[in-house]
């Protein structure tokens, strides 16, 4: 958290501010948000919207639509990537190296050399940052010039006015793409609501550019570019107050205002996964006061003018206020319901025209959206105090040599020091030699800072991006994608993750719903395993289940009018008996349960033993296939039925009942059509009401009436209700115990095994007592007060006394690999938090099924608008279950408010409490999860921040859901800046984009969301599951290679410095080089540049089948092991000591006597050389000793400089002088004959070695850790599976595939006293693992808990779930359409009474049999047991 003031020097905290330099805020234009907006159609702009000049005021003038996420353009790119390279501070002392050679008394080598090494990294650097910005333009460009149909012609002019495009090179870059490619057609229907006969409905025209789609008389007489018409135009040339149309499947192009749509009433559903990740369709409307316009005439005709109020744009995804004015029916309101969103795409839907309102960035999917930012890896981050350090060594080695030198200088030029000989000059005298001596230093010792290890860094990770791109593990062959790296610098990165943020919706699941098991009459049906998890067969006949009987099927229109079906008269044929159910769904088979239903299709009567699971059997799908809002639709010439829920888990349910043979086959007005498989009739239910589905109530009810019953329905009618088990459950009627503990268990084995579960019930009411609680219910609905609470009252009188029929357990197909995946990225120590837009149950189910949420885990639930804040919600949490970490929160905690306290409870389960002492120790862990409500309510300030992030870590895991795109970017920062952690956001939509770029790493997934997610990312994969290998091998390899590459290159500059720095102690301090200045030049570019740029390409420190196959390994990098300021001492005190060891043992071995067969004294070169080569090949060596495995490649790399030197010295030292300016002509012929030479090479190198060596045979063989023993375990057994060293993960995967064989093995919770804000440390160590040497079953469900901290309850969580709109524009629709008809309609249900009420409660029952079509009466009865 932040530190107090004060607490740093002012050194550190100006070191922060510049490592905060945030470059891109210099040049990325600050767009502020604009006042409440007036949009004008068909109306002259009000005087006041005009300046002094006559132009329109710059306050009314709108954002284009054009959208650019790149960094740099033409102007901007040179001075930005500059700034964003001398951000490195060894850059900017390159800079001054290198302007200071350019005064000649200074000067080493020619001026321009000097530069050119810095002008070559900097050019090669930022080729690379243009290439990638110029992929982000290439994806901008794709989705700016999208195509969409805008009005034109027929005198129709926008007033509204809108800010010019920004100018690009890319469009013209691109391939050109036919626009017949880019829009798709439409099916030829009306649109025009005025045509009522077949015969008038006018084909619309189409080519590549216009569409017509209304019928003309004068046609022929009038230009068709004159006539109104719809264009096809670029996205990014919409402008603000255009009529647009959208066709079904078509991506909404900015926030629209809906005027018109194809369905019945006006009724558009959009799929908003892209926004908010839920998968179920929303339902939108018109304008009552436009839907006239429904043609490209009617929206160019002047006389339909009017104009749109809105408030200013903002970043709610969820809210927009405003209003509509037109001249014949005044103000009418607008807001979310009536608008459709950019990001959004338009489902089951023909057709939308609208009005444009906001476009660009101030859309509500951009305004969550952040800037590109300009990200540097972590371990670049760490160098910069490196080079500092090496920075302030050089000042001080530099002051040190202009210091002394000046002393001696001073107290030797009296003497008549030959060497100072005319050093009287005004430029040249023992005063001011000194000061010409420090700079003298600073180029003599400029290497400590080498200038190669930054294009050296930029060519490894190059190099490791593309190993990334060509293995094949990490490929996705189905769509041909391989894992991208779009940033090349952040490679290193991938090894050090701590927190993974991910999104649910097409990140970690398909969007594909299975019906997998069920529960029916206390009989578990868990599904054929060979026919389960094969894909629906194409042929109609082979789809689902066939019945002996055929029955035939009437004929629906391929494509529904609105929301309903037309039916034709004709039979079809025995190949549409049943008919298929969607070509792509999971087809659910079950031999027990197909002869189970044949049997139920006979006549049973009530004593037989088969007739209460035949009773049920037909109950249970009969509240399947009608209890829904589901439409239908078959084709006429297949007789395939398709059906298009807005919840995914309602279509997967009416899936099912049809693969029962149960066929929905649609609704006509107010009848829903079902066939059943013994009846030849076709069943209409009539639909009286429907009692939607919230998350507060989590059920849904339909009371039906079968019409067509005859007699034996005795007027009654039926409640057909499905929800959560512990909803249903306290409502059912007393006497069925014994089934609902049956089907209680059957629901822990389904939530056990990850699926979610929903229960089913029904009863029978009479015509008086619906009428009856009608008239209420309608009274409730019309309340001024307490609407809500008087509305569910008055539902839950009407669903109690249920009859309990059963409960269905359905999939939500992960994405392949991900529960594995993320088990072991949990054993690897990364905690992972799942941020959704979906609902807390859709997210609490996600979170069983792919082992976040494991099923001992105690979930603590945070939610905001309730009655009690949520600091105080969280600051309960923390007292009640990490009671040691609240001692601080207690005293900054808010005051209680009156409804204090709430006491923790058990509700509905019959076990006792687990709320009490120790909580924070229990075996399961616990889960947070947090709604979006609660997020604003904790971001509000600093201190309920820090509660909540107190509370986070503490727990294993964190959902986040019904989050904002915007709010998923506060949570990431919350952990990266609170706790200074490494963090991965990855996802697949528009709403990840601001995740993904405030995370350290974004990660995007090419998955069925579009691709904004992958332009705005770091990397980009195909599947989750190659995050694994991503992370824990070419992550950790990454981080390790280039954390090793880096600490030796500082180490081997100060070889060579050291070397020079010896020596100043015996030439006065004068900043001389010791040996030729060529080996000085060539040090870091020919001598030891090979050695370290091997390790960074080839080094391996372990297989990465072991890396998969141990995941715990990964807390090297997660805990910066192989990288760090400790690790640089160590290797920087290394590289001295060893200058020392080649410097003096030469020195003194040449200085003892002569090294010559001749006598003569040895020249300054000659032992110098000898120091070069030994330099050379100690830090060579020494390199190769750092890494582990020497391949032929690396042993190539690393002998490579010492060859090239021997030639070089060779080779230099024939050069004649008349040749070539040399000092070391000659330089072999004394070396290579002298002893001294060959015994100084060795004896150095082994002495220089000798520390290392040892300290690494100490560790390896005396006090090895979890690297060095997998290392000689890998070497010893080199084909042996080692995932056995690994941690059992607390959720063994292989019970999912085999439930009947649950496996678990426990695990060691850490300690709940440790540091609050440490990482994860369930991946201490493999090496103390505790091996299971006997398996035991799964926990049962009462382990866990669940614990609602806004009303204190507790309960146990089985992984309900049900997704659906709430408070739907179509479901209110529907409600309005029944009430309204039950009003015209008022009495006509006395004229059908036939009151049962003199019967007997079990007459009653009895009488249900006729509306669920069964022969004869039943009631629920138990089978008893057979004898």
């Amino acid at each position: 958290m932040t530190p107090p003031r004060g607490s740093k020097s002012w050194l550190a905290h100006w070191y922060d501010r510049f490592s905060a330099f945030n470059v891109e805020s210099l040049f990325s234009r600050k767009r502020p948000i604009g006042p409440p907006r007036t949009v004008f159609v068909h109306e002259p702009l009000p005087q006041e919207y005009l300046n002094s000049k006559g132009k329109v005021d710059r306050s009314h003038v709108f954002n284009s639509n054009q959208i650019i996420t790149s960094k740099y353009n033409i102007i901007t790119f040179i001075p930005r990537n500059l700034l964003e390279q001398f951000r490195r501070i060894a850059n900017m002392f390159f800079l001054a190296i290198a302007i200071l050679q350019f005064f000649p008394i200074f000067s080493t080598i020619a001026p321009g050399a000097a530069i050119l090494p810095l002008i070559v990294i900097l050019v090669i650097t930022a080729l690379k940052d243009g290439y990638e910005d110029f992929k982000r333009h290439q994806s901008d460009s794709r989705v700016n010039n999208t195509q969409v149909r805008v009005l034109e012609g027929g005198g129709w002019k926008n007033p509204n006015v809108t800010e010019g495009k920004s100018k690009t090179f890319i469009p013209k870059m691109l391939p050109k793409r036919s626009k017949s490619a880019k829009l798709a057609q439409p099916p030829i229907k009306s649109t025009d609501s005025s045509s009522s006969s077949s015969s008038s409905i006018p084909k619309p025209q189409y080519d590549l550019d216009q569409e017509f789609d209304y019928h003309g008389d004068d046609e022929s007489s009038v230009d068709a570019q004159v006539k109104p018409h719809w264009k096809t135009s670029c996205w990014e040339d919409v402008k603000v107050g255009d009529f647009v149309k959208i066709l079904e499947d078509e991506p909404i192009p900015a926030d629209i205002l809906i005027c018109a749509t194809s369905e019945d009433e006006n009724i558009a559903f959009v799929e908003t996964k892209n926004l908010d990740g839920e998968t179920n369709l929303k339902s939108r409307r018109a304008v009552n006061s436009l839907s006239h316009l429904r043609n490209a005439r009617e929206c160019a005709n002047p006389r339909n003018g009017f104009h749109i109020q809105c408030e200013r744009p903002d970043t709610d995804m969820y809210r927009l206020n405003g209003n509509v004015t037109t001249p014949y029916s005044g103000t009418s309101s607008v807001d979310l319901s009536t608008t459709l969103l950019r990001g959004t795409v338009l489902r089951n839907t023909g057709w939308v025209i609208g009005v444009v309102l906001f476009t660009g960035w101030d859309t509500k999917i951009i305004l969550n959206s952040g800037g590109t930012p300009s990200k540097r890896s972590k371990v670049e981050r760490q160098m910069n105090p490196q080079v500092l350090i090496n920075l302030g060594i050089l000042a001080v080695m530099s002051l040190v040599c202009g210091a002394v030198n000046s002393v001696l200088e001073q107290h030797n030029y009296p003497l008549g020091a030959l060497w100072l000989y005319g050093d009287n000059q005004s430029d040249n005298n023992p005063h001011v030699n000194g000061a010409i001596t420090w700079a003298y230093a600073l180029l003599t010792f400029q290497d400590i800072v080498p200038i190669s290890l930054y294009i050296s860094i930029e060519f490894v990770k190059t190099c490791q991006a593309a190993f990334i791109y060509f293995d094949s593990e990490i490929y996705y062959a189905e769509k041909d994608q391989a894992t991208l790296a779009k940033s090349w610098n952040l490679s290193d990165d991938l090894g050090q993750i701590q927190y993974i943020f991910s999104d649910k919706t097409g990140t970690l699941t398909q969007n594909l719903m299975v019906f997998r098991m069920c529960s029916i009459g206390g009989k578990a049906y868990r599904g054929n395993e060979e026919t389960t998890d094969t894909v629906l067969d194409k042929d109609p006949a082979k789809s689902s289940i066939v019945f002996d009987d055929v029955i035939p099927v009437p004929t629906l229109s391929a494509r529904p009018s609105g929301s309903r079906l037309a039916f034709e008269s004709t039979e079809r044929g025995p190949a549409a008996e049943v008919a298929a159910v969607g070509d792509s769904s999971e087809h659910f088979t079950d031999s027990v349960l197909l002869q189970d239903l044949q049997d139920s299709s006979r006549n049973w009567t009530d004593h037989e033993p088969g007739f209460t699971q035949a009773s049920a059997l037909n109950g249970f799908f009969t509240v399947l296939s009608l209890c829904h809002t589901a439409i239908a639709a078959t084709d006429p010439e297949t007789g395939h039925v398709d059906y298009k829920a807005q919840s995914p888990d309602e279509a997967a349910l009416v899936r099912a009942a049809a693969d029962a043979g149960f066929v929905f086959l649609g609704k006509d007005k107010d009848l829903l059509l079902l066939r059943t498989p013994r009846s030849a009739d076709i069943e209409r239910y009539e639909l009286l009401g429907i009692l939607d589905f919230t998350s507060a109530r989590k059920r849904m009810s339909a009371v039906v009436r079968r019409v067509d019953g005859g007699a034996r329905d005795g007027g009654n009618l039926l409640l057909l209700t499905k929800g959560a088990d512990n909803v249903i459950f306290e409502r059912l009627r007393p006497g069925e115990e014994d089934l609902k503990a049956d089907t209680e268990h059957h629901l822990s084995e389904f939530a056990n095994n990850g699926l979610r579960t929903l229960t089913l019930a029904y009863r029978t009411i009479s015509a008086e007592e619906y009428e009856s609680w009608s008239r209420r219910y309608q009274q409730a609905q019309t309340a001024l007060d307490d609407r809500e609470q008087l509305v569910e009252n008055v539902a839950s009188e009407l669903e109690q006394n249920l009859h309990l029929l059963g409960a269905t357990a359905i999939e939500d197909r992960l994405q392949d690999g991900v529960p594995e995946a993320i088990a072991d990225l949990k054993k690897a120590g990364i905690k992972i938090w799942v941020a959704t837009g979906d609902k807390m149950e859709t997210a609490i189910a996600i979170g069983r099924s792919t082992n976040l949420v494991g099923h001992e885990s105690n979930i603590i639930i945070i939610r905001g608008a309730s009655s009690r804040p949520v600091p105080e919600q969280m600051a309960n949490a923390l007292d009640r279950f990490f009671p040691e970490h609240s001692a601080e929160i207690e005293k900054n905690s808010p005051p209680s408010s009156p409804l204090d306290p709430i006491p923790l409870q058990r509700v509905h389960t019959g076990v006792s409490s687990m709320v009490g002492l120790n909580n924070g120790d229990r075996p399961g862990g616990f889960i947070l999860v947090v709604d979006g409500a609660a997020l604003l309510e904790a971001f509000a300030d600093e201190e309920n921040k820090e509660i909540l992030l107190r509370l986070a870590i503490l727990c294993d895991g964190v959902i986040c859901c019904r989050v904002s795109p915007l709010q998923k970017a506060l949570v990431v920062k919350l952990v990266k800046d609170g706790l200074g952690a490494m963090t991965l956001a990855i996802g697949d939509g528009a709403n990840d984009v601001s995740m993904i770029q405030a995370a350290d790493v974004g990660v995007g997934i090419s998955g069925e969301e579009g691709l904004q997610a992958v332009n705005s990312s770091d990397y980009a994969i195909a599947q989750f599951r190659y995050l694994k290998k991503l992370l824990l091998v070419h992550g950790h390899w990454s981080y390790a290679r280039n954390g090793i590459m880096i600490l030796n290159f500082f180490y081997k500059n100060i070889v060579a410095i050291g070397v020079l720095w010896w020596f100043q102690i015996y030439s006065e301090w004068s900043a001389n080089f010791v040996f030729d200045y060529t080996y000085v030049l060539l040090w870091n570019s020919i001598w030891t540049i090979a050695p370290v740029i091997g390790v960074g390409l080839f080094d391996r420190f372990m297989d990465s089948r072991t890396l998969m196959q141990v995941p715990e390994l990964y807390r090297y990098g997660r805990e910066g092991r192989w990288f760090g300021l400790n690790l640089f001492l160590v290797y920087m005190f290394n590289g001295i000591v060893q200058s020392a060891i080649i410097y003096f043992f030469i020195a003194y071995a040449y200085k003892t006597t002569s090294a010559r067969q001749d006598g003569w004294d040895v020249y300054i070169n000659e032992f110098s050389t000898v120091m070069a080569i030994s330099a050379v090949l100690v830090a060579d060596l020494f390199t190769g000793l750092t890494s582990t495995a020497w391949t032929i490649w690396l042993a190539v790399f690393i002998l490579i400089g010492i060859v090239v030197e021997w030639l070089y010295t060779i080779i230099y030292s024939l050069l004649d002088p008349n040749f070539a300016v040399t000092t070391l002509y000659g330089n072999t012929y004394y070396l290579f004959h002298s002893p001294y030479f060959w015994f100084c090479l060795p004896l150095t190198f082994l002495l220089s070695m000798a520390p290392w060596y040892l300290f690494k045979a100490y560790k390896a063989g005396f006090n090895p850790g979890d690297l060095e023993t997998m290392q000689y375990l890998q070497n010893k057994y080199p084909n042996t599976d080692l995932s056995r060293f690994s941690r059992s993960s607390a959720f063994n995967l292989l019970s999912l595939s085999n439930p009947a064989h649950p496996q678990h093995t426990p695990m060691t919770r850490r300690d709940s006293t440790d540091d609050w804000n440490r990482p994860s440390d369930d991946a201490e160590s493999i090496i103390t693992i505790e091996q299971p040497s006997n398996l035991r079953s799964r926990p049962d469900w009462r382990s866990c808990s669940r614990v609602d901290m806004s009303t204190g309850l507790a309960s146990v969580d089985r992984g309900f779930d049900f997704v659906t709109e709430e408070h739907g524009v179509e479901m209110r629709r529907v409600q309005t359409n029944l009430s309204e008809r039950k009003a015209k309609k008022h009495g006509l249900l006395g004229s059908h009474k036939r009151s049962i009420s003199g019967g007997s409660k079990s007459d009653k029952g009895k009488h249900a049999l006729g509306v669920l079509s069964l022969p004869r009466a039943f009631s629920m009865k138990r089978k008893p047991p057979p004898s």
